[in-house]
């Protein structure tokens, strides 16, 4: 079917040649409800990282913020929904979603198969409460893999690194703020210690 390989609205075209315009239009607004429901449910679970990650002094906290009477972090609900709604309204929905998958996989995929071989190489296996068969070279196909598919995911994948480029600001203006590392202070020098 040509006129569904050029159309954006495929499960839709192919319900309405199948079962009329009803149908369509029935599977058109299922469609909306379900990715609706999704972005929902996603925002509201999203919104507990940053909100968590302030409750353990690891992030800004205004994000551990909760709503006085509902008890839910509605200043990091109200930041990532304002994020998601500027992406949303300025970028293609195909550009958006390979934004977000170059992103997990440089953050997620790669990002994790490289701190388990760091962990391992700084803790040895007798601290690891797990085992990978045939280390490393489970971690090293993931790392390759996950790379290749960054690269695939072509003019888009600036906009991952975009937003991790936005989280490691976040995190140097904080560090600065809380004078961490990179910005810790130098320890003084104890006295009547030999060089």
């Amino acid at each position: 079917m040509r006129e569904a390989q050029n159309s954006p609205f495929v499960a839709s075209l192919v319900i309405e040649r199948l079962y009329g315009h009803a149908a369509a239009r029935f599977m058109t607004w299922m469609v909306l409800w379900i990715a609706m429901a999704s972005v929902f449910s996603l925002l509201l679970g999203y919104s507990r990282v940053p909100y968590s990650a302030a409750l353990d002094g690891n992030f800004f906290p205004i994000f551990g913020k909760l709503h006085p009477t509902k008890k839910f972090p509605y200043v990091s609900l109200l930041v990532l929904g304002g994020i998601a709604f500027v992406f949303s309204v300025s970028l293609k929905l195909e550009t958006a979603i390979a934004g977000i998958l170059a992103m997990r996989l440089l953050v997620q995929f790669i990002g994790q198969a490289v701190g388990v071989m760091l962990l391992r190489r700084q803790w040895g296996t007798q601290r690891l409460p797990f085992k990978m068969w045939l280390y490393p070279v489970p971690a090293v196909i993931t790392i390759i893999g996950c790379a290749a598919l960054f690269w695939a995911t072509g003019p888009a994948r600036k906009w991952g690194i975009v937003e991790i480029a936005l989280g490691v600001v976040a995190f140097l203006v904080r560090a600065h703020q809380l004078k961490e590392w990179p910005f810790a202070l130098a320890k003084p020098a104890v006295e009547g210690a030999t060089s």
